[in-house]
């Protein structure tokens, strides 16, 4: 096996372990491969091996790829920071968007979400550590955010999304996912059909497991450190 195929496997591996250990339904955490800064190359290479989802954070960056790829069925999520300029091209490009954190972002991919595409699929991106210096909004504010999408025919809420703070120790690792968790199940107590939880990476995926995480986005532990 090449290096991706070997690696590639190695984290549907823990995935499937992770799965076992915390008592979840096999199969029922996706893995988004997260391929900024990779070449085309590296996608196709992980497209061979089976694997279909693939996150990236640039617009242009992901545009390149997708037309190098043209030839491939590649799922294409957007999972960087998005500004207001950019919403246009990116309703028009990708099947998910996972950073949403503002009502101004959803009306506009609503609005430019093309007639003829599938609705597109959002995570609202979640501050859920309340950091500064990150994007997402407060945890306080996911249920009035996520009530406004009720008016937006070209979206289909899907679930919630988060990048927590560093933690040293397991338990430390799993209380913010918990807490994104418990905020989507108020959501869907609420009557709201969410089915994703968009979180964990390479370092915790398997907190992020055990707290109900149905789809973990891993880039270098499949790709390599970064180009």
């Amino acid at each position: 096996m090449t290096t991706i195929a070997q690696r590639l496997e190695t984290v549907r591996q823990r995935i499937r372990d992770a799965e076992i250990r915390y008592r979840r339904a096999p199969g029922s955490v996706q893995l988004l491969a997260v391929s900024k800064t990779r070449p085309a190359a590296d996608l196709r290479e992980a497209f061979a091996c089976g694997q279909r989802a693939f996150g990236e954070n640039y617009l242009q960056e992901a545009r390149e790829k997708q037309e190098q790829l043209a030839d491939t069925a590649i799922e294409w999520h957007f999972i960087g920071p998005l500004q207001s300029n950019k919403t246009k091209a990116v309703a028009a490009c990708v099947d998910w968007v996972h950073s949403v954190d503002r009502l101004k972002l959803a009306k506009r991919l609503n609005s430019h979400r093309p007639d003829d595409m599938e609705p597109l699929n959002i995570c609202l991106q979640v501050n859920i550590s309340a950091e500064d210096t990150k994007a997402g909004v407060a945890p306080a504010g996911v249920a009035e955010l996520a009530a406004e999408f009720a008016g937006f025919p070209r979206l289909r809420l899907r679930g919630l999304m988060c990048i927590p703070a560093p933690a040293r120790d397991e338990p430390a690792r799993r209380a913010p996912f918990r807490a994104l968790r418990e905020l989507q199940e108020k959501l869907i107590s609420g009557g709201m059909a969410l089915d994703t939880l968009s979180m964990g990476m390479s370092a915790d995926l398997e907190e992020a497991i055990a707290e109900g995480a149905t789809l973990v986005r891993v880039g270098t532990d499949i790709f390599g450190a970064r180009q």
